[in-house]
């Protein structure tokens, strides 16, 4: 079986990915830190954007793939999927930008991203329900 609308949100998920690391690394050579932060705000939010991103993006994406796979309505995987990858980008925008401090991007961002997590396992809970029920 193939998830093609999955796929597609997991490569863009997966360049947003590279994306954060370089500037992780940007951060790691300027300070010659290789592990953890110093006092810089810029070298600590770009941290935690990129691991903001690997805390939420796995789960979301299993989740949209199972979705898919199980034959939740493609429309709704897209939507779904599309929730999740803007959300991630905007929370790492507003992240970066805001210097880890409160940014519009940044709550968007999560919403969007907790929003999207919380539809797919509501599809997912009734298209077992349907299926097994």
């Amino acid at each position: 079986m193939v998830a093609p609308i999955t796929a597609v949100f997991a490569a863009v998920t997966g360049l947003l990915l590279l994306v954060l690391s370089a500037h992780v690394v940007k951060y790691r050579l300027k300070y010659r830190q290789g592990l953890g932060v110093n006092n810089d705000p810029d070298f600590e939010a770009s941290v935690r954007a990129h691991a903001n991103l690997i805390e939420h993006a796995p789960l979301g994406l299993l989740m949209l793939g199972l979705a898919e796979i199980n034959g939740v309505s493609a429309t709704l995987v897209y939507w779904s999927g599309m929730a999740l990858v803007v959300g991630r980008i905007l929370h790492a925008w507003g992240m970066i930008n805001g210097r880890g401090g409160p940014h519009k991007a940044r709550m968007i961002g999560i919403l969007l991203t907790w929003l999207s997590i919380l539809v797919v396992a509501i599809l997912l809970l009734w298209n077992v329900w349907q299926v097994h029920g």
